[in-house]
């Protein structure tokens, strides 16, 4: 199906499918993976989550990926073999469910000769030939150019079924829009895969189907983790002369030694009590914000030694975790502006509180657009600037990020400036920075609050 680009979606900053559909919902507060509409995300099914979980739903589902597997490779070892292999490579790509890094919402699905050879793995390997696989994960280890995110497609096609219903479920919790579709799931009845007919979000850009995956299932790096078993636990289990082997050669060694991949799946199981699943954004500690507030105080303004890009990164990484989860961290946004590079900072309004429900109300601020001034003082100029590009998805309301309290004359222009064109542009300074700082320390109420408070004197001093 050929793409058609929704006009509305221009209007979005890093455009998720709540956001397009005006659903008000933090990430913190949904159980799924919120996912974009443009882009991947940087995460992965992790079988092991299930296998650990204290769900039984999970373990079954888990249960449901291994033997799903398993039964693949019986198939091949049973004269089957262009069915197996058709089977598994339509199951290593699953675009439905948006995990991953992938540029484009369509990734490939693997050749017929790397299917053969996982496949192979079920006539090679003697353990696996017995027993089959325990983790599928342990794929990795064998075969060379399979990684986390074909894992991450194997399960989650396996799961489609599973998935699907509970994306119906999640749509009908919080209002999101649904639509006739189809889309191919797992049966595991017939033990094929099938297309059914039911309804589900569509992508508006691709006007594909929408998976959505529960975030207590995604890593960044799975348990059975490729890169700490190649330079940690394989140097340390075979000799000497073995140890400086190349990757892809170690590989090949795993096969004919698969008691060395079981020896380090049975060390990743008895350390399960450490395994938790990533956060999808993770506040910086109390130490960490410290620190950064400290070498923001300490940067000169203007931009000799890089001091402005110096404080664009600073600031990004500190409002980021100081206003979470009360407003996501959308993107921060590089463009041309008067021949100099600016960095805003644009944040999801979710309308989390009673104050950001004001914001989207009075200013129809869907995304709230943060603008970084590192100079010792405001002028017109900068106002103007921020002022353009308040209309469409920003609406009328923003924040200017600077070093000190702008002079009388400033404040006057935001004032008339509200009066005029009901514009609230806030500024945001390292005294400002400092109580959010302090807030956060003391954990008694949310760093957001600071810009309440900013908000209450300027439409205090505002005429009616």
């Amino acid at each position: 199906m050929e793409t058609v680009k929704d006009p509305n979606i221009d209007l979005l900053v890093r455009p998720r499918l709540i956001d397009y559909h005006k659903i008000l919902l933090s990430q913190a507060d949904a159980d799924f993976c919120i996912p974009f509409i443009d882009e991947d995300i940087p995460l992965y099914i992790d079988p092991f989550l299930l296998w650990k979980s204290n769900s039984i739903t999970d373990n079954s589902l888990h249960n449901s990926i291994v033997e799903t597997f398993n039964y693949w490779g019986w198939l091949y070892s049973n004269g089957k073999m262009t069915e197996a292999i058709e089977t598994i490579r339509y199951a290593s790509e699953c675009p439905a469910v948006g995990l991953g890094t992938a540029k484009t919402k369509d990734g490939k699905r693997i050749g017929v000769e790397l299917a053969s050879q996982i496949l192979t793995l079920f006539q090679q390997v003697p353990q696996i030939k017995c027993k089959g696989f325990s983790h599928i994960e342990e794929v990795q280890l064998l075969v060379r150019n399979i990684s986390k995110d074909r894992i991450c497609d194997f399960a989650s096609n396996i799961l489609s079924n599973h998935l699907k219903d509970y994306t119906i479920d999640q749509c009908e919790r919080h209002g999101i829009p649904t639509s006739k579709a189809k889309i191919t799931c797992y049966n595991f009845r017939n033990r094929r895969f099938e297309e059914t007919a039911t309804i589900l979000p569509i992508n508006p850009s691709t006007k594909k189907p929408i998976l959505f995956v529960p975030k207590h299932w995604l890593r960044y790096s799975p348990w059975l983790n490729p890169d700490e078993y190649f330079s940690a636990y394989y140097p340390e289990h075979v000799e000497e002369q073995l140890r400086n082997k190349t990757r892809y050669d170690v590989i090949d060694y795993n096969r004919v030694n698969y008691a060395i991949v079981q020896g380090y799946t049975t060390s990743k199981e008895a350390s399960i009590s450490a395994l938790k699943s990533d956060p999808l954004f993770k506040q910086i500690p109390i130490s960490s914000a410290k620190r950064t507030l400290a070498d923001i105080i300490k940067l000169p303004t203007g931009k000799e030694d890089n001091a402005d890009k110096k404080y664009e990164t600073l600031i990004c990484k500190l409002l980021s975790s100081m206003l979470y989860p009360h407003l996501d961290f959308a993107d921060a946004q590089s463009r041309i502006e008067s021949g100099t590079q600016i960095r805003d900072l644009v944040f999801y309004n979710n309308v989390s509180h009673q104050f950001l429900r004001e914001i989207f109300e009075t200013y129809n601020s869907r995304q709230i657009v943060f603008e970084l001034k590192n100079v010792a003082t405001l002028t017109r100029d900068h106002i103007s600037q921020v002022n353009r590009y308040l209309c469409d998805n920003f609406g009328k309301f923003g924040v200017i990020v600077t070093r000190n309290r702008p002079p009388k004359n400033i404040r006057q222009y935001l004032i008339d400036l509200w009066s005029g064109q009901r514009k609230c542009i806030l500024v945001l300074t390292d005294e400002d920075l400092k109580q959010m700082v302090s807030i956060y320390e003391n954990k008694q109420r949310a760093p957001y609050e600071v810009l309440k408070k900013l908000y209450v004197e300027f439409i205090r001093k505002c005429p009616m």
